[in-house]
């Protein structure tokens, strides 16, 4: 656990992908008395641990020293956490007190080293809690978040540390830094003062108070969405009612039936697998409005598990501790440290996109009406209707829809085909491995080399959805890449996704939008693969939130490029290559519901950007904030906005991307016009580009700011038309 923050988990997003987690309510004193019991639990779990070693206190000895997992028990966490905290307390203490004058080593770098095994054992906590959670982790998560909150504090709040950070900083000019060296000084400068190190006393009490409410509260937000995402069921008793939906989607809602002990009956859930098919191509309307108000409601159903209180009371703190650092708003606080460095230049490329992009989104909105009228419908064009109506138009105009395509992308077809790209682009191999432990049978592990057999990393895969794992997509590492004593340290990488599961004797057989969101996060992955930095804090995915997406977004460039469909897209039955003729309607139907699919996501941005610009919050109703900040954008009542308030985890529950969902877009400018360096070399698996994008963007981490990076790959700074030709056809 490093100054900056817990674990980075990458959330991401593809069309309508990235379901994340979810709601609730709570108060002061409940959380008080609640954590009373928790401690009295957690002390009976301490002691159990005590009895038999701990593997999380000592090296792992596992190959290639991954995390235990088949020795890894519950009541090991707390310990650890606390150990960890306490060695990095005291390496705190031995870099204050020593005597000698401050330098680079003995300051900036010594920070960075300390916290090994705190960071180790959060990054195993914070990966299974996502993806393998239970009640147990959900209670050690609730006595460790403040913990945590308050270690944070007392590394930013230190004076001795910041006094010494604040004097090797001030000489740095004079110390012949490396561009790394002077790269991670100047953020951890940054992060000091950022932290309210130049706070008064009282201000910086009043700071503590704020991140411990906050690391409970967002905390309660993702468990929330969590359960209501699990205790959502409908049940089908009809066969009637299963009309229209193909046979792998009728036996999944078997198989989940039977999981919930309704054998005989049809189950369908939140989870995308599960909901998004159903909306496709169920023929029952008021089914279809059932499934989609259980989606769109979540965390604002006035019960326990209401999250407007709670997601109110996190835009206030943010507020509050943004004026406290001198900013009139929590964007501004945060957008100085990204690449669009103030709210207006958000909104300015947010507008840019809005009209183009609601234009086309109209336009598809007539043909969805006209498509129910051509159908014999009498009713006007309803936000539950668009998935499956959209499905009908694209039948209709291309010849194409997802239940052709279906059979043509096998899970693990289509992950070897993002491995391949990986190969032609960078020369690396991806072995399967079986020795390594797991956390759940659902995973596979790889060991990464390079073309020469050299060690690159492990990458785990975790692709279905269960009731232990959040919704949603993600990468993060169970350890980062970095160098000690000139020895390199390897990745070890996660993907995860909640991809459609195999049904009886159907394998896993992917949609077009899962089939690029496993390979947006392999693109995630590749980043933390292949990291070539020293140190820990600047290595990897740890890049300015609105450069984040890049090394993600621009692996979909490869996805439905036909060099690439003849490998991967084999017909799951016969293995016979996707048909010329597939691929051709495949290039046509590019720009097929792009309307629909910017609008929803440019309308979650604004609204993202309109929560965290508030310089006043006082007694807000959160429901009409939401209304007026979609009406003022002019949102069409067919679209809902991708992500509402009281379910838009990636800003109130991890709050990685709060004032910063626009990155996706941000990011998307520049992977349109990186990927045109590939093609205008004619050639998308080019060499040379591979190279410069490999040595320039995906090693680099945070090592320099990411504008440099991307002009010394690209030659000069990115350009928009790219992007508008990509999503609208525009091309002047």
């Amino acid at each position: 656990m490093k100054l900056k923050k817990r674990p980075k988990i990458i959330l991401c997003l593809v069309c309508v992908c990235c379901l994340v987690m979810a709601v609730g309510s709570c108060s002061k004193t409940a959380d008080k008395e609640e954590t009373k019991e928790e401690a009295k639990e957690t002390a009976t779990v301490s002691d159990t641990a005590a009895a038999a070693p701990n593997p999380l206190l000592s090296e792992f000895d596992t190959p290639f020293k991954v995390p235990p997992f088949d020795k890894l028990k519950d009541e090991h966490f707390l310990p650890a956490f606390k150990e960890g905290i306490k060695q990095q307390q005291k390496e705190i203490e031995d870099i204050v007190n020593r005597k000698e004058t401050p330098t680079f080593e003995n300051t900036a770098a010594a920070l960075d080293s300390s916290g090994g095994l705190l960071t180790e054992v959060s990054n195993v906590f914070y990966a299974l809690k996502g993806a393998h959670t239970n009640e147990t982790k959900q209670k050690i998560a609730k006595e460790v978040a403040p913990m945590l909150a308050k270690h944070r504090d007392d590394i930013r709040l230190n004076e001795k540390l910041f006094i010494r950070i604040k004097s090797v900083y001030q000489q740095k000019d004079k110390l012949n830094l490396t561009t790394e060296q002077n790269k991670i000084l100047e953020e951890y400068y940054k992060n000091f003062v950022r932290g309210g190190a130049n706070l008064t006393a009282e201000q910086k009490e009043k700071l503590r108070a704020i991140n411990k409410e906050l690391s409970l509260l967002s905390l309660k937000f993702g468990e929330n969405i969590l359960k209501e995402n699990n205790t959502f069921k409908m049940v089908i008793e009809k066969k009637e009612d299963l009309s229209g939906l193909p046979p792998a989607v009728v036996q999944g809602a078997v198989e989940a039936a039977e999981e919930a002990g309704l054998k005989g009956k049809w189950v369908f859930t939140l989870h995308k697998p599960s909901m998004l098919p159903f909306l496709q191509f169920s023929d029952k309307r008021e089914l279809r409005e059932k499934l989609y108000k259980g989606y769109i409601n979540r965390g604002n159903n006035n019960n326990e598990l209401d999250n407007k209180v709670i997601l109110s009371k996190i835009a206030a703190l943010r507020l509050g501790r943004a004026n406290l650092m001198g900013h009139a708003s929590h964007a501004e606080f945060v957008l100085e440290e990204n690449m669009a460095k103030k709210p207006e230049n958000v909104y300015d490329l947010l507008k840019k996109l809005w009209a183009p992009a609601l234009r086309m989104a109209q336009k598809e909105a007539k043909d969805l009406q006209e498509m129910i009228k051509k159908k014999g419908g009498d009713f006007k064009l309803e936000s539950w209707d668009w998935w499956y109506y959209a499905e009908k138009v694209k039948k209709a105009k291309y010849a194409l829809d997802d239940k052709i395509l279906r059979p043509y992308f096998k899970l693990e077809n289509v992950r070897d085909g993002a491995f391949y790209v990986a190969n032609k682009l960078y020369g690396l191999k991806f072995i399967e491995r079986t020795d390594l432990p797991k956390y759940h049978e659902d995973v596979k592990t790889f060991e990464v080399q390079e073309a020469d057999g050299s060690h690159v990393g492990i990458l785990y895969t975790d692709y279905f959805p269960r009731s232990s794992k959040r919704g949603g997509a993600w990468m993060n590492a169970l350890r980062k890449q970095s160098a000690r004593d000139g020895k390199k340290i390897y990745p070890v990488i996660t993907n995860n996704g909640n991809f459609s599961k195999p049904a009886g004797d159907i394998p896993a057989l992917l949609s077009a939008d899962e089939v690029e969101t496993l390979f947006h996060e392999f693109g995630h992955a590749l980043h933390g693969l292949l990291s070539d930095c020293v140190y820990e804090e600047l290595s990897g995915s740890d890049v300015a939130i609105d450069f984040v997406e890049l090394p993600s977004q621009i692996m979909e460039n490869w996805v439905f490029e036909p060099e690439v469909l003849k490998v991967y897209a084999k017909h799951y039955k016969t293995g016979e290559i996707i048909p010329q003729h597939l691929i051709n309607k495949i290039q046509k139907s590019k720009l097929f519901n792009q309307g629909f699919e910017t609008v929803e996501y440019l309308a979650a941005s604004f609204l993202d950007m309109d929560w965290h610009t508030l310089t006043k919050i006082g007694d807000l109703d959160v429901l009409e904030f939401e209304t007026a900040a979609l009406n003022k954008i002019g949102l069409m009542p067919e679209i809902i906005s991708r992500y509402r308030s009281t379910y838009f985890a990636h800003i109130f529950s991890s709050g990685y991307y709060s004032a910063g969902y626009y990155s996706y877009v941000w990011a998307e400018v520049l992977d349109a016009d990186a990927f045109q360096a590939f093609k205008g070399s004619g050639r998308i698996f080019d060499q040379k580009t591979a190279k410069a994008f490999r040595e320039q963007i995906l090693s680099k981490g945070g090592t320099d700011d990411p504008m440099t990076l991307y002009k010394r790959f690209r030659g000069r700074e990115p350009r928009i038309e790219p992007l508008l030709k990509r999503r609208f056809g525009i091309t002047k």
